[in-house]
């Protein structure tokens, strides 16, 4: 996109648009983020498996997992 916005930018613009053009912006919005996130999440998940098929990953509990993630 050559065309770079400020957020506050993007928002006044918005706010020009009719009540169901907005409604329909949150909706594809939403709809982009739902694909982003579920697009990163199969990069990961494909990432774990590598990492498992190479035998990289390690056994451990979920206390010792929790233990980890809070350090």
């Amino acid at each position: 996109m050559a065309n770079h916005l400020q957020f506050g930018e993007i928002l006044e613009h918005a706010q020009g648009l009719s009540v169901e053009d907005q409604e329909t912006l949150v909706e594809t919005l939403k709809n982009r983020l739902r694909e982003r996130r579920r697009a990163e999440l199969a990069c990961d998940v494909q990432a774990a498996q590598s990492e498992f098929g190479q035998g990289r990953c390690q056994r451990t509990t979920p206390a010792e997992l929790m233990k980890e993630i809070l350090s």
